[in-house]
């Protein structure tokens, strides 16, 4: 007997709560608010509306179906299955936090704050919830496939991002490393030696935020990927030209099957995805990484 679904609904802390847990009480909370020229009340008005959302998305779920309900920083130790539905309620940057954990399961956004929120991941509204469920288990559904970047190192770690990869300092400092790509035959065999920020490698959903800040200040005539396209972008930050390391080598497109190596040359240099810095990988000296398209998708429910 097959298991019934079961909607997942993910969520994340509100700014007033995140207030509470620092300041301990409202009143607190009020007070170092107005003594910087703010009030508090629409903090609360927000944590409110994100409260009803809540209850109206929970009460949408079928009866005959499980549910379970997972914070933003407990996504790391929630454990998805096969058969879940997820639901996230609240920003676009939940979704893509989200994804990272998930293996094709089908996902639902729903924004609690229209007008405030882009909305270009959390598409739907409340009212909206049960119809998105069934249509989100119904044969032939549908369902938008937003290419995902992953990173793989030698080690066998494995990191995923809706939006984008970031390797480099743990500090923001200056990593070292050799830059390189799939059957690269240049410098020996071994990629360009570089000292730079970091490297960012990201997709068409990513091209909304970092990765077009990156495009937009190098003036790049290379044609921003689309969400669903199968084509990833990359750019060093800030690479620095020394008799050691090069710059030739500064940003470039990556298809289906195509990818980007990195080798450390360094301490420790970490891989993060979409912002998520407490989940990372940490490489040391003499370690690889290669980034390309993820073989998996998310499939967001349209």
């Amino acid at each position: 007997m097959s298991l019934a679904p079961r909607a997942v609904i993910v969520h994340r802390r509100t700014e007033y709560e995140e207030l509470l847990a620092r300041y301990g009480t409202h009143g607190q909370a009020a007070f170092f608010l107005s003594s910087r020229g703010r009030s508090i009340d629409e903090v609360v008005r927000r944590h409110e509306r994100t409260r009803q959302a809540l209850r109206e998305v929970a009460a949408a779920v079928p009866l005959t179906w499980r549910s379970s309900r997972v914070e933003r920083a407990d996504l790391d130790r929630f454990l998805f299955a096969p058969e879940d539905v997820v639901v996230v309620v609240g920003q676009d940057g939940l979704v893509a936090n989200t994804a990272k954990y998930l293996r094709g399961q089908p996902v639902v956004g729903i924004d609690t704050d229209p007008g405030r929120n882009p909305g270009v991941l959390v598409r739907h509204r409340c009212a909206d919830t049960a119809a998105l469920l069934r249509a989100a288990i119904a044969a032939g559904s549908r369902a938008e496939e937003l290419t995902m970047v992953e990173a793989v190192a030698d080690d066998t770690q494995r990191l995923l991002a809706l939006n984008e990869i970031y390797l480099g300092s743990h500090g923001h400092q200056t990593a070292r490393y050799r830059l390189g790509s799939d059957g690269d035959n240049g410098d020996n065999g071994q990629g360009e030696a570089q000292a730079s920020s970091g490297v960012l490698v990201g997709t068409g959903t990513g091209a909304t935020g970092w990765l077009r800040s990156l495009w937009l200040e190098r003036g790049s005539s290379a044609e921003l990927p689309s969400p669903c396209e199968q084509r990833l972008l990359w750019f060093v930050r800030e690479a620095w030209p020394s008799p050691a390391t090069g710059t030739t080598r500064v940003a470039g497109e990556l298809g289906r099957g195509q990818g980007l190596q990195l080798t450390v040359e360094s301490d420790r240099i970490v891989v993060f995805g979409d912002g998520m810095e407490s989940d990372a990988l940490e490489l040391t000296w003499g370690q690889s990484v290669r980034l390309g398209i993820a073989g998996t998708s998310l499939h967001l429910v349209t």
